[in-house]
């Protein structure tokens, strides 16, 4: 920066009395301060870099006391950033105010290559660190890794997975997938079979490698437990909550299986418990559905988790994590963004691929295309259908995806004429009548007169009141034992 631009800087943080991430200041008033390291480590471990800014009394209400040499500090500044590895070439700026001196370093960011940054002495382990808000801490093992994975292109995709032999594979799966890789390839099916599973990366050194266990594993979960999906339907917009009869989610399902399998079974839940608004076209008449969430969005969303989380020895332990709200979905995945990848680089950049193998074959498999079109497949299909746009976060071990539905059934943006329409057509049972009284379940499936009743209120109930004709009376208690269902429009 420039001299006039460090003065603005300055007068931004007295008037503002706060650092940030990328900002750290220094009284430097009786001389250079003690311990930069860790936040020059933090700020070379960032992509935006940081700032130092000497000369304001933090503890003093950032009072401006200007620094006690601005030469010596820039000598003393640069020694600590020389034991740096990799090394860090600070950017000095100073300035004059009223008599005093003011000194700025930018601290420029490390190439993801070469993260992360750490002091050379206390090696990269226990010296690298990350900025959190305005504080340093230290990096995780993890974190650290997930770096190095990177820089030494680990494929944690075919790391051998050393409980499973070829035996524990489904052959027909097996046999049908490597079909669909000779085909077009004259010269893979000319070689043994155990070059061929070789070459595609489902054995390595003769031990069945990870991606085939979790491709193709009778049960991949018999290994590697985690390797799961936990969904749950949450009662609300956030987790703690139990309704009456002292439960937390109104669904949850632990998805296992293959990787095919839990994408199928991930999507099928999530369509079981999400809601269909109704209506009637007024040209034709005819029922138009639509799912709160557009079902390629979240087979997008779900194929990212599974394809592009963090399957190394360090994420064992963590499965995905699907959690409907009533005002949204979320799907949280182990392991952040790869490589160089930013959030605002989604779906408009090439991006490195953490598992190229899991990837390749899901495309042989026909499950994606393998052209990094899921994130803009998922901000259409959310933009068509009129939905908010999709959020997408980096949490450091995680990678989070949300989805928001902005309609409500039976919102104002349908008019009383149409929900009555509406209404009228999906009444089989001549429930808007029946329930001009508050029922309870055992009452509606006494006026049904079917065996199976809760297939009877599925099939009867619920349409109505997913478009808001029959309301209930406990809304925020859908399993309630005191639940009523009442008519809300005139008939």
């Amino acid at each position: 920066m420039i001299e006039k631009e460090l003065k603005k800087l300055i007068e931004q943080i007295v008037q503002r009395g706060c650092e940030e991430r990328t900002m750290e200041v220094k009284a430097a008033h009786d001389g250079c301060p003690e311990k930069l390291y860790d936040t020059i480590s933090a700020f070379a471990n960032q992509d935006s870099g940081g700032t130092f800014v000497f000369g304001l009394d933090e503890k003093g209400g950032f009072a401006k006391l200007g620094v006690y040499d601005a030469q010596d500090l820039q000598k003393k500044v640069m020694e600590y950033c020389e034991q740096m590895t990799p090394l860090v070439r600070p950017v000095f700026t100073v300035c004059d105010e009223g008599g005093k001196v003011f000194v700025s370093a930018e601290i420029p960011p490390v190439d993801v290559a070469e993260r992360p940054c750490f002091k050379t002495a206390k090696g990269r382990l226990h010296g690298s660190y990350v900025r959190v808000g305005e504080a340093d801490k230290p990096m995780t093992e993890y974190e650290v890794y997930s770096y190095e994975a990177f820089r030494k292109k680990f494929q944690d995709d075919i790391r051998p997975a050393e409980r499973v032999s070829l035996q524990k594979l489904d052959q027909e799966m097996l046999d049908t997938y490597l079909a669909r890789k000779r085909k077009g390839r004259p010269n893979l099916a000319t070689l043994p079979m155990e070059q061929q599973m070789e070459l595609a990366s489902l054995t390595l050194n003769g031990k069945v490698t990870l991606a085939a266990a979790l491709l193709f594993g009778i049960y991949p979960q018999a290994w590697y437990p985690q390797f799961c999906i936990l969904a749950t339907r949450v009662l609300g917009t956030g987790k703690g909550r139990v309704d009456e009869d002292g439960n937390r989610f109104a669904d949850s399902k632990r998805i296992e299986g293959t990787l095919p399998e839990m994408l199928e079974d991930a999507v099928f839940f999530v369509e079981n418990n999400m809601q269909t608004a109704i209506r009637i076209d007024e040209r034709t008449g005819q029922r138009i559905d639509t799912p709160q969430y557009p079902l390629n969005a979240v087979r997008e969303a779900v194929l990212n988790a599974l394809v592009h989380r963090d399957y190394s020895v360090h994420t064992e332990g963590m499965p995905i994590l699907l959690d409907m709200y009533s005002d949204r979905l979320e799907i949280i995945n182990p392991g952040g963004l790869y490589g160089r990848l930013t959030i605002d680089q989604l779906g408009s950049a090439t991006q490195d691929t953490r598992n190229p193998v899991l990837v390749m074959a899901m495309e042989t498999m026909g499950k994606t295309e393998n052209r990094h079109s899921g994130i803009a497949t998922i901000r259409q299909a959310m933009a068509r259908q009129g939905l908010r746009e999709p959020v997408f976060e980096d949490l450091r071990r995680a990678f989070k995806v949300t989805l928001y539905h902005g309609r409500q059934h039976g919102d104002a943006s349908e008019t009383m004429p149409e929900l009555v329409a509406a209404a009228k057509l999906l009444d089989e049972k001549g429930l808007l009548a029946f329930c001009r009284t508050p029922r309870s379940r055992a009452e509606l499936m006494e006026h049904l007169g079917m065996g199976a009743g809760r297939y009877a209120l599925r099939r009867y109930l619920e349409p109505l009141v997913q478009i808001g004709a029959i309301r209930m009376t406990l809304p925020a208690q859908p399993r309630s034992h005191r639940q009523r269902y009442v008519t809300a429009v005139g008939s």
